[in-house]
């Protein structure tokens, strides 16, 4: 039965503790995963695994590393896919003002002010990053108290002054939370996410959620941003860089694997969402990975 509580999620630190600290080195359910937000800034890296990466409007699939900043109150839905029997997932849950109401006004941490503030777009930090943090975060279970806090602050102040990263929803445009809203939203991806490789109608979609056609369609566009036809390509065209990297298929096959029934329409979305050629796509990669 699907839960349509909103999914405000309320995190709890450990006694004694202004930072919440946790290390997942199991195989995560990713039925378990689910679209959620909280007022807590969660700073997560990936030492080794594959998933989804579905922040804000931001959709792509992942085959390695990932260091990520995800800002306040900023809708994310978990690394649905995500394979960590071969490596180690730490993540970091902090509010702002976890050092004292007046922590970012003073003139040396301008900086990390900056970070936090870019944070609500959602950060992904490139190579050089991971190199040098990922093992300094992995690091932080082995500290507590004070000596932790004084190694987070290493850590917030290389990030804030390192211009390694992207924004992931760098048009500008990002969720405004409503938490009557999210368990719709919930609803909405969950449903995409298991559905997308087959047709899904807007009648399908609007009457899991309980509402009309066109009070579906102006609801989504308001929350995301985007069209659900939008929505559904993102999901397919991300499986298809998953399919390109991991498999031998023919670009034709994933083509149709993937949900779409044309391919010219495959092609042309592919570009129109990644900025390259399926083709062009698997050629990178192949250069990265040799």
């Amino acid at each position: 039965m699907i839960n349509k509580k909103p999914t405000f999620r309320k995190l709890t630190p450990s006694f004694g503790s202004s930072i919440l600290v946790k290390q997942h080195i199991d195989t995560v359910d990713k039925n378990g995963a689910y679209w959620h937000f909280h007022p807590e800034l969660e700073l997560v890296y990936i030492n080794k695994g594959q998933g989804k990466t579905h922040i804000g409007n931001h959709l792509s699939y992942f085959n390695n590393s990932q260091l990520i900043l995800i800002g306040s109150n900023l809708p994310h839905n978990g690394f649905t896919d995500r394979l960590t029997a071969n490596g180690t997932e730490t993540t970091i849950q902090f509010k702002s003002n976890f050092l004292g109401e007046d922590f970012l006004n003073i003139p040396e941490t301008a900086a990390i002010a900056s970070l936090f503030q870019r944070a609500k777009q959602g950060i992904r930090f490139k190579m050089e990053t991971k190199a040098v943090i990922g093992s300094k975060i992995e690091n932080l279970m082995e500290y507590t108290g004070l000596e932790r806090v004084i190694k987070f602050l290493e850590i917030l102040n290389y990030l804030a002054f390192t211009d390694d990263y992207t924004l992931l929803n760098a048009d500008g445009f990002a969720f405004e939370t409503e938490a009557q809203d999210s368990g719709k939203i919930d609803i909405i991806f969950k449903y995409v996410n298991t559905n997308f490789q087959n047709h899904i109608s807007l009648d399908e979609i609007a009457d899991k959620v309980s509402m009309t056609v066109p009070a579906f369609c102006r609801y989504f566009k308001k929350a995301t941003g985007k069209t659900f036809t939008q929505l559904v390509n993102e999901y397919r065209v991300v499986h298809a860089t998953k399919l390109l990297i991991e498999s031998q298929m023919s670009i034709t096959d994933i083509c149709f694997e993937c949900g779409f029934n044309n391919f010219s329409h495959f092609n042309k979305t592919f570009n129109d969402i990644t900025g390259k050629s399926a083709s062009h796509y698997r050629k990178e990669i192949k250069l990265i990975i040799q």
